[in-house]
């Protein structure tokens, strides 16, 4: 299993994740004090995933994000950030930029240990042996992880793929906001299901006409996959 790369300034909280993961799962870890040494790091061991502070001194966690993902060795990584702002807007901003997702400190272990164990699952694959999803010119394949519109490939994160393949499985019915959360991320986890909202909008802009209208909003529960037609 590829090593665990806390970015973290904080060296209490950087060590505390550190022997929580290890201790708790089959996870080695390692730990930088700011962006410049965590994108080195990253860099060389090519982690299996990466847990970023967004508040780091000189180099924030935004800009690490953004580098990281402009490294084909590293723009696939899984990233969750971590946050000690209130702020939903900087939260957003996170996934925006890259991130997988977010806990907001102070955090329990038990919440990052979910989280890191969803991130790592959901980073595994999501093929269910049918091999290929299609509707009316847009097709979703599993085994290659390409979406393709009208033949023309979308380029998707791996979020944005796995929601897309959840609310086509589901076509026609209306999945909650935690049952997205569930599925796509791995986890029930009441109370962020902005991410959500978040990912929707993503997915939306990327699939543009008359894709994007496929996705319904259903005001007060969730989203339904329902066509173009």
């Amino acid at each position: 299993m590829k090593p665990i790369l806390v970015i973290e300034d904080d060296p209490d909280i950087a060590f505390s994740i550190k022997y929580n993961l290890e201790k708790n799962g089959p996870y080695s870890v390692v730990t930088a004090g700011n962006g410049e040494t965590g994108l080195t790091l990253a860099r060389e061991i090519l982690p299996g995933l990466v847990i970023l502070d967004l508040n780091l001194p000189g180099m924030d966690g935004l800009e690490v994000c953004r580098q990281l993902r402009r490294v084909e060795s590293t723009a696939a990584t899984p990233i969750i950030m971590v946050t000690a702002r209130a702020d939903e807007a900087q939260r957003i901003q996170g996934l925006d930029t890259g991130a997988d997702d977010y806990v907001v400190k102070p955090f329990s272990i038990r919440e990052l240990l979910a989280r890191v164990r969803a991130v790592l699952r959901r980073s595994a694959g999501t093929d269910d042996g049918s091999g290929r999803l299609e509707v009316e010119g847009l097709i979703v394949d599993l085994d290659g992880r390409r979406a393709l519109a009208h033949g023309e490939e979308v380029v998707l994160t791996r979020k944005e793929f796995d929601l897309l393949a959840s609310l086509i499985r589901n076509r026609g019915r209306v999945l909650t906001r935690d049952r997205l959360l569930e599925q796509v991320w791995g986890y029930d986890y009441p109370g962020e299901t902005r991410t959500v909202d978040v990912h929707v909008r993503r997915l939306r802009q990327k699939l543009g006409d008359p894709f994007k209208d496929a996705i319904e909003t259903v005001v007060g529960v969730g989203y339904r996959f329902r066509g173009t037609t």
